[in-house]
């Protein structure tokens, strides 16, 4: 139904509110077990989106790390090759 909801903490450049956003879509989309609610569920659906989204911004902003942050391009590279390896995707 919807892809793995990826980590946004400790990460340089940080995480953008659109990939807020985004992962907290796919939480409400998982917790509903829909992709598309119906027009009864739509605002309950919409809402608990933003609220998600405000929290988890407010959480990236609390959290302390320890080690320096990750670049997202080698990080990418490295599930990229990981992917490959493992056969769930060509070179190509």
């Amino acid at each position: 139904m919807c892809r793995n909801i990826h980590t946004l903490h400790n990460f340089e450049p940080a995480a953008t509110s659109d990939e807020v956003h985004a992962a907290a879509l796919q939480y409400v989309r998982k917790i509903a077990g829909t992709t598309k609610p119906s027009k009864a569920n739509q605002e309950a659906f919409d809402r608990a989106v933003h609220e998600i989204a405000h929290i988890t911004a407010h959480l990236l902003e609390d959290l302390v790390a320890v080690s320096p942050p990750k670049n997202r391009e080698a990080e990418a590279a490295k599930a990229r090759a990981r992917a490959i390896a493992s056969g769930r995707y060509s070179a190509a």
